[in-house]
């Protein structure tokens, strides 16, 4: 099928059902999608599905279009037109149909109802194009779906589960256009299976896809690729607690048999190789271990296999995240710290000590619950198969402080940024000071929050996003779709960034403009807008006030009640907007060096337009102390009132490798004394510095860039700057 006849036969199907149910639309619609979206097998998969990036249709996410829910690209569709060698008669008629999707695309009929305090605030889409406090995202991200479900019924048992509830919904009088919509987009996948079972030529894979199309499958081989194709054609980007849903298939069929382990560690690192070809970037998560899961032992075995493959792949993707628990089996541990220490940034590592009281207590829901607990993208919590969490919001920090500052001017543009509430000269003390900021913050706070229930509640109105809803607790249930009352807790979530320049910048103002009174509050203001060309004395001053990451008491007590406020002022808007959840997360993947591209000189001694630090941890080279001291501070942050953070710490490889035994009581203490969650990257000295000038000497060197991992070689040079500036222990 060519891109002009996909386009004419899925915008002929959307108008053929335009007035329908936007459940059946989506339906009929997916399964003019899944003809042209799935590509053929490639030498060397030994699983099939493989997806191209569609330029109109339906999506969930921008990473799989351009926005949410119904899309066109324009630019992409006239490339993709252009590769099919298209007629100048059909680019005539695409233009056209281009035309209609343009007054169906979500984003900008959402846009157009925002109101006009939101208008005002959020004048332009897309965060890293321009300068201001905040930013909307358009995407419902954050599903972990019922894989155990899915691979206990298969498609003929969830295509009779559908249809006892409609039976059951027209017995009771009640709609029933969500069932008849599952059921169309199940046959589609059904199909999907039937047309890869057609272009195989390996007879046990060929077997296994016809199986899939209506049975449940009964083998590792069949589990798996079941499992892929349905996350592939719902949308998901992430794929939750693997080692729960397959290792109960691993564990029968290489007891009895049926399988070699070599053969099913060579089946996981081909899945791992499809998961990293979709290049989601800030997603691809596999999480393996932690409280919670059926059948540990089982489970267990998967989990080996899949940090081997990590090993083995060393991709940016799958995003491999390990949970661990006192009482777990310790040599998944030991096993994760050997692949780390051989420089690979696989697995991450999730405390469940301190991550279900933490969730329990964020999101307000049962100890059971919480030990379900998955984290996506960049590392923002969710509850498996029952809540949604979408982060559709961005604030800079810094930004907001630097228009409070400055009576709500900008200095990137010169243009009125925020809240005019006056100048630094017009508070007479830091606490007037605090307050102007807390006003600026709050005021952009409600405003996103209000943004997150208006996505969600337009997005409920043109989509149903079916294959995440027959897989997500409660929606069929209640005859609901995803978003239109059917998840069992919707939330959402703003990510946070200039979290900790805004700590030391407000922590130097206070001590040397109103403590010390070193610095008069023109001259700080005069020497913000130079860029401190000329006020050395005052730069020198603000770089020599204490900073987050040493373990000092003062610094981090005040990081410690910024952060407080932030959390709670955040939280507290769920009633206000009708959510089960609203949470920052301070996530921070390149965006903390992509903002502060358009953010201004800082009081923290940080130079105009430079990368802001990485989520909560210390700006780069500012934790002077040592390890255990950034450690300390680390963890001196609460996790209970927030959806997630990640710790990015840097080792040598001399210091991994050498000295392991210290490394893993580092580790422990840190663990021990609250840490969350680590993400390390093990790197020779000087590695990174000489990738920057002999790029073609490094082109398999991966990084931690923040909430996911990339080819150092391939990252902008202000994004390696500032990841070579960390502090390398």
């Amino acid at each position: 099928m060519t891109f002009f006849e996909y386009l004419t036969k899925l915008t002929q199907t959307y108008q053929a059902h335009q007035g329908d149910d936007p459940a059946s639309r989506e339906a009929y619609c997916v399964q003019v999608m899944s003809q042209y979206q799935f590509l053929p097998m490639q030498e060397g998969d030994l699983l099939a599905g493989r997806m191209r990036i569609l330029p109109v249709g339906f999506s969930n996410e921008p990473l799989l279009g351009r926005s949410v829910s119904w899309f066109y690209d324009e630019a992409r569709s006239m490339e993709a037109l252009q590769q099919d060698g298209a007629t100048p008669e059909e680019i005539a008629a695409a233009k056209q149909m281009l035309a209609f999707w343009a007054t169906q695309e979500t984003r900008a009929n959402l846009r157009a109802q925002y109101p006009a305090d939101i208008q005002a605030a959020m004048p332009q889409d897309i965060y890293w194009e321009h300068s201001q406090i905040s930013f909307p995202l358009y995407r419902v991200v954050g599903a972990y779906m019922d894989y155990e479900k899915l691979l206990r019924l298969g498609l003929g048992g969830m295509k009779a589960l559908v249809e006892d509830y409609r039976c059951r919904a027209e017995a009771e009088g009640a709609p029933t256009a969500l069932y008849e919509a599952c059921g169309i987009a199940l046959n589609a996948l059904s199909e999907v299976c039937r047309t890869y079972a057609g272009q195989t030529s390996d007879a046990e894979l060929k077997t296994a896809l016809q199986n899939i199309g209506e049975q449940p499958p009964k083998t590792f081989l069949e589990a798996m690729q079941l499992a892929w194709l349905y996350s592939l054609i719902s949308g998901v980007l992430n794929y939750g607690r693997m080692d729960v849903y397959l290792g109960d298939y691993l564990a029968e069929d290489l007891d009895s048999g049926r399988i070699t382990l070599s053969r099913a560690q060579d089946l996981v690192c081909s899945l791992w190789r499809l998961i990293d070809a979709r290049k989601t970037v800030f997603h691809g998560r596999v999480i393996i271990g932690g409280k919670g899961r059926r059948n540990e032992k089982n489970a267990d075995r998967f989990a080996r296999l899949a940090i081997e493959a990590s090993n083995v792949v060393a991709e940016a993707e799958p995003q491999l995240s390990l949970r661990f628990y006192d009482g777990q089996d310790p040599s998944l541990m030991a096993q994760a710290l050997d692949v780390i220490g051989q420089g690979k940034v696989y697995p991450m590592l999730y405390n469940d000590e301190v991550n279900i009281p933490s969730v329990m207590a964020a999101f307000q829901v049962s100890q059971q619950e919480a030990e379900d607990y998955c984290f996506f993208g960049c590392g923002e919590y969710v509850i498996n198969k029952k809540s949604i969490g979408s982060p559709n919001g961005i604030i800079n920090l810094l930004k907001a402080l630097e228009v409070t500052l400055f009576n709500g001017q900008d200095l990137y543009d010169g243009k009125q940024g925020g809240l005019a509430l006056g100048s630094l000269t017009d508070y007479p003390t830091f606490d007037a000071l605090m307050e102007a900021y807390h006003r600026q913050l709050t005021y952009q706070f409600d405003i996103l929050a209000r943004q997150e229930k208006m996505e969600y509640d337009y997005c409920a109105s043109v989509g149903a996003y079916l294959f995440i809803t027959m897989l997500m607790d409660d929606c069929l249930e209640r005859n609901r779709s995803l978003l239109g009352g059917g998840v069992h807790y919707l939330g959402g979530t703003l990510e946070t960034y200039g979290n900790i320049n805004t700590t030391n910048s407000l922590y130097a103002i206070r001590k040397t403009v109103y403590e010390d009174k070193s610095i008069a509050p023109q001259t700080l203001l005069d020497a913000l807008k130079a860029n401190f060309k000329g006020y050395e004395r005052e730069l020198q001053l603000l770089r020599s006030v204490e900073k987050y990451g040493n373990d000092l008491d003062g610094v981090d007590g005040f990081a410690q009640e910024l952060h407080q406020f932030i959390c709670t002022s955040v939280r507290d808007l769920k009633d206000k907007v009708g959510l089960h959840s609203y949470m920052i997360v301070m996530i921070n993947n390149e965006a903390n060096t992509i903002l502060g591209r358009f953010t201004g000189a800082s009081a923290d001694g940080r130079l105009a337009f430079e990368p802001m630090a990485n989520a909560n941890n210390p700006a780069g080279g500012t934790d002077c102390n040592g390890v255990t001291a950034m450690l300390n501070s680390l963890v001196k942050l609460r996790t209970d009132i927030h959806a997630g953070a990640v710790q990015n710490m840097t080792f040598s490889r001399e210091m991994f490798q050498e000295h392991r035994p210290i490394v893993e009581a580092l580790l422990q203490g840190y663990f021990q004394s609250g840490g969350a969650q680590a993400m390390i990257n093990v790197l020779n000295r000087g590695d990174l510095e000489d990738a920057m000038v002999h790029p073609e000497r490094h082109q398999n060197l991966m990084v931690r860039v923040g909430g996911f991992s990339a080819r150092f070689v391939t990252l902008a040079p202000d994004v390696q700057r500032e990841i070579a500036s960390r502090t390398l222990y």
